[in-house]
C-alpha cells in the first residue's frame, strides 16, 4: 500500500482549538485510513508527532498520553475483551460521518458544481423567484404579497378595494421528493495504486451522504454495496473502515445487487450512484470467476451494458462517477450511460464530494407548477 502526503498546514493547529480537539482531528483521518485499527493510527499519530512536534504547541504540556485516555474518557474507543485490543465506538462512528459531512459542505460554500444552494438542504420546498397565478390547491404561504396587491389594485375604486381570485399569485417552488439511493463503493487493488490514495475521498463522500440522508431526508433511503471481485452490502457504521483488497472488478454483480435492493423500495425516485476507478474486470460466469485485467474484456463489457438496459427497464438511473482519467475507460463509461440514459462524471478527487451531492439533490426536486 502506497500513501500520499502533504505538508503539514495549519488546519489541525487552529489557536481556537483545545489540544484534544486538534489532535483528534488527526487521529480521525489516520482511523479512517487504518481501516479501523486504533492501534495502528495511535502509531501514525506518534510518528506525526515526532516529526512535526505537534504537542509541542500546547502551553499546558498535554501529550499523546493525555490524549489517549482522554479518547477512552469521552466513549471514543473501548477495549474489545474478546479481541484483546483497542477498538472505536459507535461514538467515533457518528463523530467521523459528521466531520466528512462539514467538509463537503465547506467545499460546496466555496463554490461547488451546479446550483445547490447549501443554505436550503433539507428543506422540502424551496420557493423560486418566478410567480404564476393561484390554483385551488395551492400553499397559501408562498402567495405573492406585493404581486398580489398589484393585481387587485388594477381594478379596485378608491372608495371600495376588490381582490378576485384571479388576482392572487404564488411562487413556483422545486418540490423534493423521496429517493431510494444505493451508493457502490469500488474497492479494488487500483484504488491505491500509483501513489494515489482514492478510497479515501470515496469513503468520506460515501460517510457525508450518508450523514446527510439521516439528519435531513429521513424518508429517503441509502443502502451502500462494496464491490471488487464480488459484491456486498455494508452497513453505514461500517463506511470509515472500508480497506482495499487485492481485488478484480466486478461491477456487474455490483449492479445487479443494486438492482435487485431498488426493486424491493417504493419510492418516487431510485438511482444508482456508483464511484469507481477501473474497468469491469471479472464477473461469475456458472459458478466459477471470468477475469481479464488487461484491457476491456468485450464479454464482461457487454454483460454490464445488458444490466444497464435492465435498470433502465426498472426506471433506475445510474450514475457514474470516474476517478481515472483513461480514455478507453471513459469509453467504457460512455457506453454505459447510454446504455441506461443515466449520467456520468468524469471527477478530480477533491470535487468528487460537490458532484455526488449535487446530482443527489437535482435527482430528488421536481418543479411544482
Amino acid at each position: 500500500m502506497h500513501f500520499k502526503y502533504s505538508e503539514w498546514s495549519d488546519r489541525f493547529n487552529q489557536s481556537n482549538q483545545a489540544p484534544f480537539d486538534t489532535l483528534f482531528n488527526l487521529f480521525q483521518e489516520l482511523l479512517s485510513i487504518a481501516g479501523g485499527d486504533v492501534s495502528q493510527a495511535l502509531k501514525w499519530l506518534n510518528q506525526l508527532d515526532e516529526e512535526y512536534n505537534i504537542t509541542d504547541q500546547f502551553d499546558d504540556g498535554y501529550g499523546l498520553g493525555d490524549f489517549i485516555e482522554e479518547l477512552k474518557e469521552r466513549g471514543y474507543i473501548r477495549f474489545d475483551e474478546e479481541e484483546s485490543v483497542m477498538v472505536p465506538t459507535s461514538k467515533t462512528d457518528r463523530s467521523i460521518r459528521r466531520k466528512a459531512l462539514d467538509e463537503i459542505f465547506n467545499q460546496l460554500k466555496k463554490g461547488g458544481e451546479g446550483g445547490h444552494k447549501t443554505a436550503h438542504t433539507g428543506r422540502g420546498l424551496e420557493r423560486q423567484p418566478e410567480t404564476r397565478s393561484w390554483q385551488h390547491g395551492d400553499d397559501t404561504s408562498h402567495i405573492d404579497g406585493t404581486q398580489t396587491l398589484i393585481n387587485a389594485l388594477k381594478h379596485t375604486s378608491l372608495d371600495q378595494f376588490s381582490l378576485r381570485e384571479d388576482d392572487i399569485e404564488v411562487y413556483n417552488t422545486d418540490h423534493y421528493t423521496s429517493a431510494a439511493t444505493v451508493l457502490l463503493i469500488d474497492l479494488s487493488h487500483s484504488m491505491i495504486l500509483y501513489g494515489e490514495d482514492r478510497i479515501t475521498p470515496a469513503k468520506k463522500v460515501a460517510m457525508a451522504l450518508s450523514e446527510l440522508i439521516m439528519n435531513s431526508y429521513e424518508k429517503d433511503s441509502l443502502d451502500i454495496v462494496a464491490f471488487g471481485n464480488k459484491a456486498w452490502q455494508i452497513e453505514i457504521k461500517d463506511l470509515p473502515y472500508l480497506k482495499v483488497g487485492p481485488y478484480h472488478t466486478n461491477t456487474l454483480q455490483a449492479l445487479q445487487m443494486a438492482r435487485h435492493i431498488l426493486q424491493r423500495k417504493k419510492f418516487a425516485n431510485k438511482q444508482i450512484f456508483m464511484i469507481t476507478d477501473g474497468k469491469p474486470s471479472c464477473m461469475v460466469e456458472n459458478g466459477k470467476f471470468y477475469k481479464n485485467s488487461f484491457g476491456l474484456d468485450r464479454k464482461i463489457v457487454n454483460k454490464v451494458l445488458d444490466e444497464a438496459v435492465k435498470c433502465k427497464r426498472d426506471q433506475i438511473s445510474i450514475t457514474t462517477f470516474m476517478i481515472a482519467r483513461d480514455p478507453y475507460l471513459q469509453n467504457f463509461v460512455r457506453e454505459l450511460t447510454q446504455a441506461n440514459h443515466g449520467r456520468a462524471y468524469y471527477s478530480s478527487l477533491d470535487k468528487l464530494g460537490g458532484y455526488i451531492f449535487e446530482d443527489y439533490i437535482r435527482n430528488r426536486r421536481k418543479n411544482v407548477k
